[in-house]
C-alpha cells in the first residue's frame, strides 16, 4: 500500500491502540485517508524485560497472545494482501474489547491466542480458519521483529502502542495519541487536526499526563452510561469522574 496516508502500527491486545484505531477510522471516513495497518509486538518490544518485576502477573500471557495473533495476521497479509488486515484487526479488536461478554482477566488474555478464539473471527471476515495454524508458527517472528523495529525507529524506543506515521515516508510519526473515550464525529476531525498540527513542529517531543480515565471498553469493565474511572497509572490511586 505504497500510497497510504497513514501507517498505523498496532498490537491487537493493546486497549489503547484499539481505542485510537476506532478514532482513526472515524477520521478516515471523513477525510478519505488510506490506512496501512502494520504490526508492532509488545511481546517483542519487551523481549528483554523481566515480566515478573515490570508488569502485573497477567501481562505476559496477554502480550504472548498478541504475538500469536500477529503471526496469524502476518500470514494473512502474505496470502491475502495488506487490504485484509484492516477488517481482520477490526474484528479482533471488537471481539477482544467491545463484546458484551468481553473480559480482561488472565484467562481471557491467554485465550485470545487460541484457535477456539480466532477461528470464528476469521470466518466472520471471510478468511479461512486454516490461517490459525500460524498462531504457533514462529517463522513469522522475524518479520514481526523487523516491523516492530521499523515502528520504534520512527519514534524512539521509550514508547508503547499504537505508533502512527502520517504522510509516510517523510511525514511525522508519533506514539498515540492515547485517548480513553471516543470523540463525536465533529470532535474526531478537530482532535486529529490538533494532533497533526502539534506534531508538525520539528521541536515537539512529548505531552503527557499519567492521571487519566481507564479506556471506555467493555473488556475493562465499562458499560455505556457509566462514569469513567480515573487512575494514576504509576501510583495506582483512582477516583470516579462526573
Amino acid at each position: 500500500m505504497a500510497d497510504a496516508d497513514i501507517h498505523f502500527y498496532f498490537d491487537p491486545v493493546c486497549p489503547f491502540a484499539w481505542m485510537t484505531s476506532k478514532w482513526v477510522r472515524m477520521v478516515q471516513a471523513q477525510r478519505d485517508y488510506r490506512v496501512d495497518w502494520r504490526f508492532i509486538s509488545l511481546r517483542l518490544v519487551n523481549a528483554d524485560v523481566d515480566y515478573a518485576t515490570r508488569f502485573p502477573p497477567e501481562y505476559e500471557a496477554g502480550h504472548t497472545s498478541g504475538l500469536r495473533l500477529l503471526r496469524m495476521a502476518a500470514r494473512t497479509r502474505a496470502e491475502y494482501g495488506r487490504e485484509a488486515i484492516g477488517p481482520l484487526y477490526e474484528a479482533l479488536g471488537s471481539a477482544i474489547f467491545d463484546r458484551e461478554d468481553a473480559r480482561n482477566d488472565a484467562i481471557a488474555r491467554e485465550a485470545r491466542g487460541t484457535r477456539g478464539f480466532v477461528e470464528p473471527i476469521l470466518a466472520s471476515v471471510g478468511l479461512p480458519t486454516a490461517l490459525a495454524d500460524a498462531l504457533d508458527d514462529d517463522v513469522w517472528d522475524t518479520e514481526l521483529r523487523a516491523e516492530t523495529d521499523e515502528a520504534l525507529s520512527l519514534t524512539g524506543k521509550d514508547v508503547g502502542t499504537p505508533i502512527l506515521h502520517f504522510e509516510p515516508p517523510d511525514g511525522v510519526a508519533f506514539f498515540g495519541p492515547v485517548i480513553s473515550r471516543l470523540p463525536t464525529a465533529e470532535q474526531a476531525a478537530q482532535l486529529w487536526d490538533h494532533v497533526i498540527g502539534l506534531t508538525r513542529f520539528p521541536g515537539f517531543a512529548e505531552l503527557k499526563r499519567s492521571l487519566r480515565e481507564r479506556p471506555q471498553l467493555r473488556a475493562l469493565g465499562w458499560r455505556e452510561g457509566e462514569v469513567g474511572a480515573v487512575e494514576d497509572w504509576h501510583g495506582g490511586s483512582r477516583r470516579r469522574t462526573k
